[in-house]
């Protein structure tokens, strides 16, 4: 099993959710603030008059835990989803998982997804 870790621009989190709904089992959307590589937003102040730029991008990290046969399909379709060809697009981080355990349901590992 493996776990992928999606940290994408927010505006693109339907389009990759909806992309990914039916494939994974289940995944966790985080929102918050990032500051990577990328270029950060130019916000405009004081009636428009003064411009400043932002400290952190607003992002989502897109998690799921997933049987290793899928692992290429769903990073193949969050990277479709969140390209536009720009170097704020996101990452996306694979790890491995050693063992999963579903409170409600008591299964374990693959069955617990």
């Amino acid at each position: 099993m493996k776990k992928i870790e999606a940290t994408i621009q927010i505006n693109k989190i339907k389009m990759i959710s909806d992309a990914i709904t039916g494939i994974v089992e289940g995944f966790t959307i985080l929102e918050g603030n990032g500051r990577g590589s990328g270029k950060r937003q130019n916000i405009r102040s004081e009636r428009g008059t003064k411009t400043i730029t932002a400290e952190y991008n607003k992002v989502a990290i897109i998690s799921t835990i997933v049987d290793d046969a899928i692992v290429e399909k769903v990073c193949k379709i969050i990277e479709e989803e969140a390209y536009t060809g720009e170097n704020t697009d996101g990452i996306i981080a694979i790890s491995n998982i050693d063992s999963v355990f579903n409170i409600g349901t008591k299964k374990e590992n693959s069955e617990a997804l």
